[in-house]
């Protein structure tokens, strides 16, 4: 069997992985990045696109922050600004209740430094006169806004080969282990070896885990999406709601992308596909926020695979069994606007061993104590929410 050996190996090739071998290349350290199939192929490239801080876990919001500077930044690191708009993001209320979410989560935004502006029911239908007449109030995010997901991590990917990693697409891993000295990992006849693993495998993550000895509850989920023929420009913000069961924004093109509800998908093969119900579902609730949709024709749906945690937020730090080892993955749905950050982070915990974003939140053994956790991570009285 032939063998390779570096400094860091990468496994996982989404915007996470992309950005850590971008960030870990550009100071030196030499990484090669071990993609199961395309890079950004599963939820990384499949998502909805937005660059949002809005609405964030008060966890998240440190991390989102950070990401977002990059963001700006993209165009000097990448080359490419990814089609990244900033529309700002409306959250939508439907209800009272959904309106005093939208009211105490200023708090949060406030502690953190983003800023938000509140309006009321009459004024939001006077700025946005499109908006159905169940909408009775809005927040908005000036700072937020959105970006072409199919383009991110092959971007990311090509800067970092550029920078001088080593990034490997239809590379499956078949085998991980760490040998008391130095990781080995396989994929078919080849061997690769490094002294430090960063696991950014998504869903997949969990196996990845698993092979050190932690156990982790993340399931499948597979965003259910939809887009529509090209329109007349009429929609600016990114539309979200409160409970996040539609989502919704128009490209310059005209084309509206919109998604809510969930596909259906077997990560073993692995495979997914949209769900006619659910699309159906959510072109109500996506009618109900814009009427003037009705009539227009959905020209294409799809899914792909998240891996999700039941706490909605993600795995990131270092493993509690495996000195050198580094976990990023289950980000639930909302990690396309953290990738460039995680990257970041990653590299300065492989390379410094300390980040300044608190990660406390994210340890991997946070679920340990918990018995309301099965062997197949899912809680018993688990309602997920996309």
């Amino acid at each position: 069997m032939s063998a390779t050996s570096t400094d860091v190996l990468i496994v996982g090739g989404g915007g996470a992985g992309c950005s850590t071998a971008l960030h870990l290349a550009k100071r030196g350290a030499r990484c090669i990045l071990l993609e199961r199939g395309q890079i950004g192929g599963q939820a990384s490239g499949v998502n909805y696109g937005g660059v949002r801080q809005q609405g964030r876990h008060p966890a998240e919001l440190p991390l989102a922050r950070r990401a977002r500077d990059i963001w700006a930044k993209l165009p000097k690191l990448i080359g490419t600004d990814c089609e990244f708009e900033v529309t700002g993001h409306l959250k939508l209320a439907r209800n009272q209740a959904e309106e005093a979410d939208l009211i105490a989560y200023l708090d949060v935004a406030k502690a953190n430094g983003l800023p938000l502006i509140m309006i009321g029911g009459n004024v939001i239908h006077q700025q946005y006169p499109w908006l159905g007449p169940d909408v009775v109030a809005g927040s908005f995010a000036p700072d937020d806004g959105a970006a072409n997901p199919r383009l991110l991590s092959p971007a990311l990917a090509r800067a970092a080969r550029d920078a001088g990693a080593d990034i490997r697409q239809f590379t499956p891993v078949s085998h991980l282990a760490h040998d008391g000295t130095q990781f080995v990992v396989t994929s078919g006849e080849h061997e690769f070896r490094a002294r430090y693993l960063v696991n950014t495998a998504g869903y997949w993550g969990g196996a990845v885990a698993r092979a050190f000895g932690e156990q982790v509850p993340v399931s499948p989920l597979s965003p259910n999406m939809l887009v529509t023929e090209p329109l007349p420009y009429f929609i600016a913000p990114n539309l979200g709601v409160v409970g996040g069961d539609v989502y919704l924004r128009q490209i310059r093109r005209g084309n509206v992308i919109f998604g809510g509800g969930r596909g259906q998908s077997d990560p073993d093969v692995p495979s997914s596909r949209p769900s006619p119900e659910a699309s159906a579902a959510v072109m109500a609730k996506a009618l109900q926020l814009v009427p003037q949709l009705a009539g227009a024709q959905v020209i294409r749906s799809w899914t792909g695979i998240d891996g999700e945690m039941p706490d909605q937020i993600p795995v990131i730090g270092l493993s509690r069994t495996t000195p050198d080892l580094f976990h990023a993955f289950g980000f639930s749905g909302h990690g396309f606007q953290l990738g460039p950050a995680v990257g970041a982070i990653m590299s300065e915990l492989v390379l410094d061993r300390h980040t300044d974003v608190p990660l406390e939140p994210f340890r991997i053994d946070r679920f340990a104590a918990d018995q309301s956790f099965n062997q197949q991570g899912q809680r018993h009285d688990a309602s997920h929410h996309a």
